[in-house]
């Protein structure tokens, strides 16, 4: 029996005041693979990520989690339970472009937090943990300072290892780079190509073409609400089947 897919998104679409932002987006993402979403602004990307961990409640469609239906109990139809939520969100790893990083909390409460509160870690063990996160991203050496001393890059990384202690079967990054200096940008990418290398699932909104074309198992492109491209990384960026897909990688050199 095939090993069940780590995202599964079936006819999912998703209005804001009237408005489609997502019309029956299809898309599976594979175990151990990472996925870029590309597109231009308004294209709707990010709501497509945050349907992924019902940050946003789709009107129309289904999300599974290594085959759990995620928002909707599948017994009754209706939503379920707050708790039942959290369970298979707990499977689901965020790392947001504005770190959202806990200002009153040193870094490695920062990678504990959740551990101790909602995997109910003891403190010694969840710092076990976060201490080998944190050397994991590169920032074991900045533990015990508060997140306003860091870099926006440093920071993004501590955010990548708050993600990773929780030990997610996916991780969504919603445009990890877009608020670093040019500067910062490739520690950041650095960080997210070894776990690439190291298997983990992951699905990126990004701009950054080269990350796409390099890490990439497959690239998808969004245009106002719709996935019109869906290929391989050699294929997407040297042969695509859309005139739109052409002419934003034509205006992205």
């Amino acid at each position: 029996m095939p090993e069940l897919s780590a995202v599964s998104i079936k006819n999912l679409s998703k209005q804001f005041d009237n408005v489609e932002v997502l019309r029956d987006i299809n898309l599976t993402v594979a175990k151990g693979t990472v996925v870029s979403i590309l597109g231009s602004s308004g294209s709707g990307k990010s709501t497509l990520l945050r349907c992924m961990n019902w940050l946003e409640q789709p009107d129309r469609g289904e999300v599974r989690i290594s085959g759990l239906r995620l928002g909707i109990d599948e017994a009754t139809g209706k939503p379920m339970s707050h708790k039942a939520l959290s369970k298979i969100r707990e499977r689901v790893g965020m790392v947001f472009q504005s770190f959202n990083l806990w200002p009153h909390l040193t870094v490695l409460q920062n990678v504990t937090e959740a551990l101790i509160h909602v995997k109910g870690m003891k403190r010694e063990a969840a710092e076990e943990v976060g201490r080998q996160q944190l050397d994991k991203v590169g920032m074991g050496h900045k533990k015990d300072v508060w997140p306003i001393t860091l870099s926006g890059g440093q920071k993004q990384r501590v955010a990548i290892a708050r993600s990773l202690a929780m030990s997610p079967e996916v991780i969504l990054f919603d445009e990890p780079t877009s608020a670093l200096d040019p500067e910062l940008v490739n520690e950041v990418l650095g960080v997210m190509k070894n776990l690439a290398a190291e298997g983990y699932t992951m699905v990126v909104v990004t701009h950054e073409m080269d990350f796409a074309r390099q890490v990439s198992d497959e690239v998808v492109f969004l245009e106002k609400g719709l996935l019109i491209e869906k290929a391989p990384p050699e294929k997407f960026f040297t042969n695509p089947d859309s005139d739109r897909v052409r002419q934003f990688l034509q205006s992205s050199r």
